[in-house]
């Protein structure tokens, strides 16, 4: 089989050449719905700078559920500074997010279709059907039931009774102007981000003055954690945090437009800044609000230290924020459904996506606990999210994110990604190794047996990573032996 870390398709050493267009195309801006899909990107059609993709990033990482999390890890029996601590070193995976944001660029594509290098053409179906579709979509439901409860609280502010008609009709809203975002596409996401970005900066202020002026920087629970206890708590808090990078597995759909000339240290550098520092101050806001007040009721821990004037407004920015957010994963989403293989056009996936996420949420809030159901099936998805990420930034190593967008999208039983039967076996097996030293340490849900011998630690997030990553990088060896011959002629 001929090696898959081909030299730059035809033509591209000229495009290389080419400067960025000035404005965008009339194909990707704002007040135009966005034709492309998991399709190529031609080099005429690329603009932007990388600079761009921080406020995209910060946008979707001020939101509620980070607050919720910081709060959580006192909750856990962490100190401040041991909460603080794990904070920094869970934000420390988006630099492997914006890792992964170095391909778009390299290869005009999204990371839906991307990973058919690793996976192959057909091996990539299944890994966007689970991966990418299936767990987006839960995401969706889930970050819109948490805007939902805000706005609730709105309604009732405004005198209304949130009965189910109330209710359902907040949840539509919402989700409306969340896929009116996402079918517009990446123009308008890119317009609308830094504005979002100031005005949500502009609430948290007043958050983290309310907030620091009740803090206890000294606090610890009255009986400390120590030994195993406290390293299983460290350990659990470090994968709570880092969860929210490593979903972002499809950070190349968002820097996929830009130029071929991008540099990558600027690529992953925006992307990684943009959502570390919000994500940071957010999640150790809640971490230090939970020294002042109960966080197992973040709404009304939150409402007893804010100013009551301000209250109305941190509800609306909690929905903005929300809104941000899941209309990066919608966006997504769609993606990913199109390149499981269905023929349609991404703003109908999109849609479909919507429709799907909306009924899990109005089911869930209004009838059942599905939400409760779905919430502790993604706290097993680290046992997939983390082995995933760590295939995809050992493949971006191993061919010096060197990608030809054109081959990539060739989905034909001659393409170079074709492997053997549509699945290049070295990342199947790399993923699902990882996976397995993932479950046999996780701590959730169940106690796997590494953890269970080790007294309830769970080391599912390295484990998982460490397997699959090293696995990966062995039976790819051939090829990264290509490559480097031909970095070197």
């Amino acid at each position: 089989m001929a090696s898959t870390f081909p030299d730059p398709h035809p033509g591209t050493p000229a495009a290389l050449t080419v400067p960025a267009p000035a404005a965008p195309p009339a194909e990707d801006r704002p007040g135009r719905i966005e034709v492309h899909g998991v399709d190529h990107i031609p080099d005429a059609e690329r603009h932007g700078r990388p600079r761009e993709l921080f406020s995209i990033w910060a946008a979707a990482n001020v939101n509620y559920l980070s607050l919720v999390v910081g709060g959580a890890l006192v909750l856990m029996g962490l100190t401040l500074w041991q909460a603080l601590a794990v904070i920094v070193v869970g934000n420390l995976f988006w630099v492997l997010t914006g890792l992964l944001a170095t391909s778009g660029p390299a290869a005009g594509a999204p990371s839906e279709v991307i990973t058919r290098a690793m996976y192959g053409v057909i091996g990539n179906r299944f890994n966007n059907a689970v991966l990418g579709w299936l767990v987006s979509v839960c995401y969706f439901a889930l970050n819109l039931a948490a805007a939902a409860t805000a706005a609730f609280a709105l309604v009732e502010m405004a005198g209304l009774t949130p009965g189910t008609g109330v209710k359902t009709a907040v949840v539509l809203v919402i989700a409306a102007l969340t896929l009116a975002i996402s079918v517009y596409g990446h123009a308008l996401i890119v317009r609308l981000y830094l504005p979002i970005t100031l005005l949500l900066t502009a609430a948290f202020a007043v958050v983290a003055f309310a907030v620091l002026g009740h803090a206890d920087f000294a606090y610890a629970p009255a009986k400390p954690l120590t030994g195993t206890k406290l390293w299983a708590a460290l350990a659990a808090g470090v994968s709570l945090i880092a969860a929210g990078p490593l979903s972002y597995t499809t950070s190349a759909d968002f820097s996929r437009y830009l130029p071929r000339t991008s540099s990558p240290k600027a690529v992953l550098g925006w992307t990684a800044f943009g959502a570390f520092m919000p994500s940071f101050v957010v999640t150790a806001l809640g971490a230090l609000a939970a020294t002042a007040v109960d966080m197992t009721d973040p709404e009304t821990a939150l409402r007893a230290l804010l100013p009551g004037w301000f209250y109305p407004a941190f509800l609306l920015a909690l929905v903005l924020g929300t809104i941000a957010v899941n209309a990066l994963t919608a966006y997504s989403a769609g993606l990913a459904l199109q390149a499981v293989g269905i023929r349609i056009r991404r703003s109908v996936s999109v849609l479909f996506d919507g429709t799907v996420a909306v009924a899990l949420t109005l089911y869930g809030l209004l009838f059942s606990s599905l939400l409760d159901t779905v919430s502790n099936v993604l706290q097993l998805t680290v046992v997939l999210i983390g082995p995933a990420m760590a295939v995809y930034a050992t493949d971006i190593a191993l061919r010096r994110c060197r990608y030809d967008g054109l081959a990539l999208v060739d989905e034909t039983p001659g393409g170079p990604f074709w492997y053997t039967a549509g699945v290049n076996w070295a990342g199947a097996f790399a993923l699902g190794a990882g996976v397995a030293a993932s479950a046999l340490c996780v701590n959730t849900l169940y106690t796997g047996p590494v953890a269970a011998a080790l007294g309830g630690l769970d080391l599912a997030l390295p484990a998982g990573m460490v397997v699959s990553a090293a696995l990966y990088a062995v039976l790819m060896r051939r090829d990264a032996t290509v490559l480097r011959a031909r970095a070197a002629a």
